[in-house]
């Protein structure tokens, strides 16, 4: 598959419009109802090359959006979202320069 084409289990004729949401390949079981002893197994089936991760973060953001952004009466749930995002991201980049500053009783 390359980039701007559809995926390889993608049947017009069968699945109707394409929903990028949606995955088109063998139907697996899902990890909630995958035993502990058959895990190695479930992880050995996924995609884990650029491609399938890459895949995998569209179709997750595209079901975020069809859930959060695209309705008709669309919340605030969105817009917090984001700025919490927003905000662990930030704190995480700038935990290095932070952590200096710290108030504490007694110094090392």
């Amino acid at each position: 598959m390359a980039w701007g084409e559809y995926p390889v289990g993608y049947n017009a004729k069968v699945h109707g419009p394409f929903d990028p949401a949606r995955f088109y390949g063998k139907a697996d079981t899902a990890l909630a109802n995958v035993k502990l002893g058959e895990l190695g197994a479930w992880l050995g089936r996924r995609n884990l090359t650029l491609g399938g991760i890459a895949g995998g973060f569209s179709r997750g953001f595209w079901r975020w959006q069809h859930k959060y952004l695209q309705p008709k009466k669309v919340g605030i749930a969105p817009v917090v979202q984001l700025t919490v995002g927003a905000m662990i991201l930030f704190y995480t980049l700038n935990y290095g320069k932070m952590k200096h500053h710290r108030n504490v009783k007694y110094h090392w």
